[in-house]
């Protein structure tokens, strides 16, 4: 789409906005909006919480898919409102994240209130909610620069009323947001369609994995029932087998005190539980050991180890496997991963991509449901009692030849999916930084 230029302009007298239209005014925030800050009521005071007013987070902000917000995770009680320094604004203020993080924002489409994470900006006269909103989104940057703080940044009232935006007349702010509006939502249209794609890939790649590790690849194969609920039928010469036949033993890491940041080369490391999610490994998931620290050099990491994630903060990272192929030096096991010793009839590449597939991950997830007093573990007993078919060695290289093949193909469309899906972002970015700065002149656009 190309569009023209205003006729004038003259320079704004702030750096990130450059030039804008000669006709625009420059003003802080605070001429436009009354920026009102937020609060928490006791949270351990019943009578505050789950009431019927809406009680917004920086983390509410952050998971909306559009600019208007109506609901938050936790709501507060008209007490609750009386006892904090929060305040209800009205429907049309913009909402404002202005700690962890800066930037994410929408437009009030209900009466509400904020933590003190949030500041709302209130309209003191006819100037555009939504025109501010987008003008907003276009200086996430400027406004993270303003952020002070050691722990963490934060914006404050102060700064942010400081902070110099343009103002064009009503009827130009309504033509913008005309144009952005529909402009955006033809760019969200065809996100969501790469988004979709991207969704269907990865059923795809499960399904793949699930369908040639339990059913095999010669669709004339005789079948027989498995015996086992989940697995369902099975080719009649494999075999189905509970992992403790496989398994010969577990060995467990350390996890001692460590440096918050990846190795650097010479450096010995502990890895973390996130280095086998996906089933893939990943060798920056690690921390440093402190050279006051004795590297145990039992629990180096070896090519052809098969990891196992028997703890995480998330259900359904669990149990995630990967066979490690030819990793760096210095990284040992954590008490976060099992390092899992197989029997000479199962390729450790084959186990790794079953554990990964739908049978096997139900299994998982059940045994974590029912392990009382161990939520996000996956004990070793309950890893011997899972089931599996095997077939034989030669076949299962066949296997997982193939599935390195498909998923190799199914990769390159997700990682172009993914690449539009950025430029995309991009360009919605770029669009709305043009237009709410005035660079192009879309009032015949709109």
């Amino acid at each position: 789409m190309s569009l023209p230029r205003y006729a004038e302009y003259k320079d704004s007298g702030v750096a990130w906005l450059g030039e804008v239209p000669a006709h625009w005014e420059i003003t802080p925030l605070k001429r436009l909006f009354q920026i009102v800050g937020g609060s928490t009521p006791k949270s351990d005071n019943s009578e505050f919480w789950d009431g019927d007013i809406v009680w917004v987070s920086p983390a509410d902000l952050s998971k909306l898919d559009s600019l208007k917000i109506t609901d938050s995770a936790r709501k507060i009680t008209s007490e609750g409102l009386a006892s904090c320094a929060t305040t209800l604004v009205p429907t049309g203020s913009l909402v404002l994240s202005t700690r962890a993080p800066i930037g994410s924002l929408a437009i009030a489409d209900v009466e509400l209130c904020t933590n003190q994470g949030c500041k709302s900006l209130v309209s003191t006269g006819a100037s555009k909610s939504t025109f501010y909103a987008y003008m907003l989104l276009a200086s996430t940057e400027q406004l993270n620069l303003r952020g002070k703080g050691t722990t963490f940044l934060e914006l404050s009232a102060d700064e942010l009323g400081a902070f110099r935006a343009v103002r064009p007349q009503v009827d130009e702010q309504s033509a913008i947001v005309a144009f952005l509006d529909r402009e955006t939502g033809k760019i969200d249209a065809l996100i969501a369609e790469q988004e979709k794609l991207l969704t269907l890939l990865a059923e795809k790649r499960q399904a793949t994995i699930s369908h040639a590790v339990n059913r095999g690849l010669n669709p004339s194969a005789p079948m027989k029932d498995s015996g086992v609920p989940w697995l369902g039928e099975v080719p009649a010469h494999w075999k189905v087998l509970a992992l403790r036949r496989l398994i010969d033993r577990f060995e467990q890491g350390w996890s001692p005190e460590c440096e918050a940041r990846p190795t650097d080369p010479g450096e010995w490391g502990v890895l973390k539980a996130g280095c086998v999610n996906g089933g893939e490994f990943d060798a920056q998931e690690n921390k440093t050991l402190p050279l006051s620290l004795v590297p145990r050099e039992e629990l180096e990491l070896k090519s052809g180890d098969v990891l196992m994630s028997r703890a995480s903060g998330s259900p359904k990272l669990i149990g995630s496997v990967a066979c490690v192929m030819n990793p760096p030096s210095h990284l040992m096991l954590s008490d976060k991963i099992f390092r899992i010793r197989l029997s000479a009839d199962v390729d450790p590449r084959f186990f790794a991509v079953a554990m990964g597939s739908t049978p096997l991950r139900q299994q998982i997830e059940q045994a974590i449901g029912g392990a009382e007093g161990l939520a996000n573990n996956l004990p070793q007993a309950s890893i011997k009692d899972f089931w599996m078919s095997l077939p034989p060695v030669e076949e299962q290289l066949t296997i997982v030849d193939f599935l390195v093949c498909e998923r190799a193909k199914l990769d390159d469309l997700a990682w172009t999916a993914e690449r539009a899906i950025a430029l995309l972002k991009e360009r919605r970015s770029a669009l709305i930084a043009a237009a709410v700065t005035g660079k192009i002149d879309v009032r015949q656009a709109a």
